[in-house]
């Protein structure tokens, strides 16, 4: 040992502890690796999960390894009170922070272990209200777990804890601006529940906000991310779907009637026409088999106008069926009853000499009729 020192004494001796500390780090690093390596190519073909637990807590677990490195290092390093307090202090805040990692990652794997039995979300309602419910839980869960590590990691040091202290009892004007600041994330947070409970809106249901029409691809714990027909994205905070209405195309099931409008003469043929339509959507793909009707709901000095009824399994098949409905019936119209197109009628009044010569020629004859044998 007294060689040791003699060999290097001249190397100070917070050096020695940080490299030390270092060396544990790198060392704990190492042992992770070796041996998610080891348990990957012994268990991970025979048992997958084992390999996806590996891969998700793979942050948590290198992390805990540090700091039981360091907890075990750090008092044998020959550090002073000027070193070893502010590394005792991060060491705590380190635990601090692996504690909320590791809840979060227990959130998020029993989330993604339950959601396993409801993948198909198009069709299954059953499914998007678990998949609605257990992701807005999650995210309101996760923002609850990263406030409290958050709030418990500041607590640790004295002059934000007596910060903290003073703010909450003085209850005056700051009080007032921390709660007014914070209205909106609460607020949101409270209708993310809401939403979560009662479920106005579920994951990909149809609908129409402030005359935009999509589906609602993504519900975080302050906002809803609606993917519109044209591929835009609408961001929309979670307490409009609580403080304003909306339409909801599927809120109990996903089939819809389409509604196409026709204007056509008043010769046209409309039993025909019916007969017509009732067959043509019959042939359809898109027609779900319930829903299909013809009426002339109003008319005018120039056409009557007929609307068609038809119905569809969701809200795109809807929009495709009357397109390809309303195109074969312009289409039948034209060709096979020309006389029901829409035309504008006139009535021809003479003019000039012609009207004179009208009266003139009325007039003998009446002369002509009056006079007798």
């Amino acid at each position: 040992m007294a060689d040791i020192d003699g060999m290097f004494g001249w190397i100070p001796s917070w050096f020695i502890g940080l490299s030390l500390v270092a060396g544990a780090i790198i060392v704990a690093l190492f042992a992770h690796r070796v041996a998610a390596w080891l348990l990957n190519r012994t268990f991970g073909t025979r048992l997958p999960l084992l390999r996806v637990f590996i891969q998700r807590t793979a942050g948590p677990a290198q992390m805990a390894l540090c700091l039981a490195a360091v907890a075990l290092v750090l008092p044998l390093a020959p550090l002073d009170d000027m070193i070893r307090t502010p590394l005792t202090r991060l060491f705590v805040v380190f635990f601090i922070a692996l504690t909320g990692w590791i809840s979060i990652r227990i959130v998020d794997m029993s989330a993604a272990r339950y959601l396993q039995n409801f993948r198909d979300v198009t069709e299954n309602f059953i499914a998007r209200k678990h998949v609605t419910q257990v992701r807005v839980f999650k995210r309101v869960t996760d923002t609850i777990i990263v406030i409290i590590t958050a709030s418990t990691a500041l607590m640790t040091f004295d002059s934000v804890r007596q910060y903290g202290v003073s703010l909450f009892a003085s209850a005056g004007a700051a009080g007032i601006i921390v709660g007014l600041a914070a209205r909106p994330l609460l607020s949101n947070l409270i209708a993310g529940l809401q939403i979560a409970i009662t479920q106005p809106i579920r994951i990909e249901d149809a609908v129409i906000i402030e005359n935009e029409w999509g589906w609602v691809e993504d519900i975080a714990s302050t906002y809803v991310v609606i993917r519109l027909w044209d591929w835009r994205r609408m961001v929309v905070p979670l307490s409009y779907f609580i403080e304003k209405p909306f339409q909801n195309w599927t809120r109990d099931t996903a089939s819809l009637i389409g509604v196409i409008a026709l204007h056509v003469d008043y010769r046209a043929d409309v039993p025909r026409i019916r007969r017509w339509l009732e067959s043509a959507v019959k042939e359809s793909k898109l027609w779900d088999g319930a829903v299909v009707n013809l009426q002339v709901i109003d008319a005018d000095p120039r056409a009557i106008e007929l609307r068609a009824l038809v119905s569809a399994r969701n809200a795109p098949q809807s929009w495709d069926l009357r397109c390809e409905i309303r195109e074969k019936l312009v289409a039948f119209i034209r060709d096979e009853m020309p006389e029901a197109l829409p035309r504008e009628r006139a009535i021809l009044i003479p003019s000039g000499d012609d009207d004179a010569d009208l009266v003139r020629r009325t007039r003998t004859a009446g002369a002509n009729a009056g006079a007798g044998p």
